[in-house]
């Protein structure tokens, strides 16, 4: 015998992950470094949208600085779009009853 409830649960949560997938490609999360200098704008699916560079942090002296504050706010950025899209796929797993999820 087929159950038929079972086929709709698996329906409604892939409908779910679609919907939950189509938000986080539209979502934009942003990352400023502490000396202001760098901007980045990643989206929900870890993908960079935008960088923007001040124009006091392009020079020879400043290199190091911007390197390190490049790195460290792209790493930001992606950690907040990590934590944004696992918030976003407990909404759809909290409906498999899988625990730890």
């Amino acid at each position: 015998m087929v159950d038929f409830s079972k086929a709709k649960e698996l329906y409604d949560l892939q409908k779910k992950a679609r919907a939950i997938q189509k938000e986080l490609k539209s979502t934009e999360i942003e990352a400023r470094s502490n000396d202001g200098w760098v901007t980045v704008i990643m989206n929900g699916e870890q993908h960079l949208v935008d960088i923007d560079i001040a124009e006091e942090a392009l020079s020879a002296e400043n290199k190091r600085d911007l390197e390190k504050a490049l790195k460290n706010t792209i790493g930001q950025a992606i950690s907040r779009a990590q934590a944004h899209a696992a918030e976003k796929m407990k909404e759809v797993a909290g409906g498999l009853g899988i625990p730890g999820l």
